[in-house]
C-alpha cells in the first residue's frame, strides 16, 4: 500500500471525517482502497463532483464529518453547488483533489485545468493546501479543521509528483 495514502489517509481520520463522496481517479486508487477497509467511514461512490458537494452537505446536517475525493478537473464542475450551498451556508468540506496538470504531468488535457485551479480556488475564497508528503497527515487534519472553523470547503491538492516522488 502507498505510504502517501496512508498518510492522506491517517489525517482523514485524526479529522473524524467518517463520511466520504468520491469521483474515481487512478492517483487516489489507494486512498480510496484504505476508505472502503474502514468499517467506520460511510463511502458513496458519486457519477459527478457536484452530486458529491450535494451528498456530502446533507451528511453533514446528518451529523457527518465529510470529505470529497476528485480530480482537479472535476473543480469546475462543482464550483455553482461549492458556492451555492457549502459557502453560503457555512457547510464545512474537506476536498482531496488529484491536481493534475501541473509539474509531472504526462497528459497534455490536463495542463489547463491544472494551471488554473489555484487561482479559481483563491477567487472562489476557499483554503489550498499542498502538502509535501512527509506533512500529508498532519496537513489533512489542519485543512479540515479550518473547513470547520471557517464554514469553507478546504482543498488538499496532491499532484502526480506528490504521488512518484
Amino acid at each position: 500500500m502507498n505510504e502517501r495514502a496512508k498518510a492522506v489517509f491517517g489525517g482523514m481520520k485524526d479529522a473524524g471525517i467518517d463520511f466520504v463522496a468520491s469521483v474515481p481517479c487512478v492517483y487516489l486508487k489507494d486512498l480510496l482502497e484504505l476508505i472502503d477497509a474502514d468499517e467506520d467511514i460511510i463511502h458513496v461512490p458519486v457519477t459527478r463532483e457536484e452530486e458529491g458537494v450535494g451528498i456530502c452537505a446533507g451528511a453533514f446536517m446528518g451529523g457527518r464529518r465529510t470529505a470529497l475525493l476528485m480530480q482537479n478537473s472535476g473543480l469546475g464542475n462543482c464550483i455553482n453547488a461549492l458556492e451555492s450551498l457549502d459557502m453560503l451556508y457555512g457547510i464545512p468540506l474537506l476536498m482531496v483533489v488529484s491536481h493534475r496538470g501541473v509539474e509531472g504531468e504526462r497528459v497534455s488535457a490536463q495542463v489547463p485545468m491544472g494551471l488554473s485551479t489555484e487561482p479559481l480556488l483563491k477567487a472562489l475564497k476557499m483554503p489550498a493546501y499542498k502538502p509535501l508528503p512527509k506533512d500529508a497527515r498532519k496537513t489533512v487534519r489542519e485543512a479540515y479543521g479550518r473547513s470547520e472553523r471557517e464554514g469553507v470547503p478546504a482543498a488538499i491538492l496532491l499532484s502526480v509528483v506528490f504521488w512518484r516522488s
